[in-house]
């Protein structure tokens, strides 16, 4: 079974873009990533505010493991949280398992 992980997407329209938590799997030599029947591949640090594009699309997105915190976003903007990694990101993840039910939120920017 291929390796795989909750994590932040975004996808950079300029330096924000719309968000999502979902489960991600990964290539063997993780220069990709698959996410809803798509396929990211690593830009190698290349990217503007961006680490993976859409090899499909040439959308680049930022992905990346969620914070305990919640400050994955470096601009504030909102995020969807898939339903089938909800219970862990709030509970696992968060530690606020009193926000199970919360299926999108405004994430708070670091900047």
């Amino acid at each position: 079974m291929k390796e795989s992980r909750v994590m932040w997407i975004e996808r950079k329209d300029g330096l924000v873009g719309p968000a999502r938590i979902g489960r991600v799997t990964f290539s063997k030599s993780r220069k990709s990533i698959r996410y809803q029947g798509r396929t990211f591949r690593t830009l190698d640090g290349r990217g503007f505010k961006s680490n993976y594009v859409d090899v499909e699309s040439g959308d680049e997105y930022w992905i990346s493991g969620c914070r305990k915190d919640g400050r994955d976003a470096l601009y504030s903007t909102e995020v969807e949280i898939d339903e089938d990694v909800r219970e862990e990101y709030w509970t696992r993840i968060r530690r606020l398992p009193e926000k199970v039910n919360l299926r999108r939120f405004i994430a708070e920017g670091k900047y």
